[in-house]
């Protein structure tokens, strides 16, 4: 069941990944996910820029502790997505870029939106 469980909170921390990386276009065509993409969003950007862990890393990993497995020491996309992404390590001035990178493609795109609604 902890596996079960693990792999479930695998799930939803790449959904929250997306939608706070992807979330943006959304707002374009339904202005009210602003409501959900704004807090995620800068939730994703400070957990970047601060290099915090996000608290469904250590869930995950007590998760899967608890079910026999081994957990790992670094962040999830660390872990999952950026072996994909990136063949080397991720170094700081990668991840404060990958999270400034984020902010301005969003503000951007929150700009952009504003600016139709004036229109």
């Amino acid at each position: 069941m902890y596996r079960l469980t693990a792999d479930f909170v695998v799930l939803i921390h790449l959904a929250f990944i997306l939608f706070a990386s992807l979330g943006g276009l959304l707002v374009l065509k339904y202005p009210r996910c602003a409501l959900l993409h704004l807090p995620a969003l800068t939730w994703a950007v400070l957990l970047t820029l601060f290099g915090w862990v996000c608290p469904l890393t250590p869930l995950e990993n007590w998760l899967r502790e608890r079910g026999g497995m081994s957990g790992y020491d670094t962040s999830f996309i660390e872990h999952y997505i950026l072996p994909i992404i990136y063949p080397g390590e991720l170094t700081r001035t990668i991840q404060i870029f990958l999270g400034m990178l984020l902010l301005v493609i969003n503000l951007g795109i929150y700009g952009s939106r504003i600016l139709k609604t004036k229109d």
